[in-house]
């Protein structure tokens, strides 16, 4: 991925990352796990692989995504550009891993989906779950 998040995780962040998610049930699209500092982002339904980014400690503290791939067959993933990716990216990790609410990172998911002629009208609400899902807190 040409464009990464530049946000810097604290440590406390990358433990709970480290730690992953899994899906419960059938409103939630992801599931996340690490292996060593490289970690993985798959759709919960089909098991695809998604996105693969690279952790590395960051200067001053915390951590941060050093590098990324992502899959670009439209038929496993919808993302078609870069800006997309790195947004979805960023907040699979902050909303779904971590729990955080995101409302910047959400608003910019809708706009990038809204550039898409077939999306061009979307609820806001349609287009998050559709893409983003839910996250189970029990």
């Amino acid at each position: 991925m040409p464009e990464l998040p530049q946000r810097i995780w604290s440590d406390e962040d990358w433990g709970l990352i480290q730690r992953g998610y899994a899906s419960r049930d059938m409103d939630e699209k992801w599931d996340v796990f690490a292996e060593g500092e490289v970690v993985f982002l798959h759709r919960s339904w089909t098991g695809y692989g998604v996105f693969a980014a690279t952790f590395a400690p960051a200067d001053g503290g915390g951590w941060r995504i050093v590098s990324a791939v992502v899959e670009r067959d439209g038929e496993r993933y919808g993302g078609t550009d870069d800006a997309y990716d790195c947004v979805m990216l960023e907040l699979v990790i902050t909303a779904i891993v971590l729990g955080e609410p995101a409302p910047e990172l959400r608003s910019k998911l809708v706009e990038l989906t809204r550039r898409k002629p077939r999306s061009a009208n979307a609820p806001a609400g349609v287009i998050q779950h559709s893409t983003l899902g839910l996250r189970s807190d029990s």
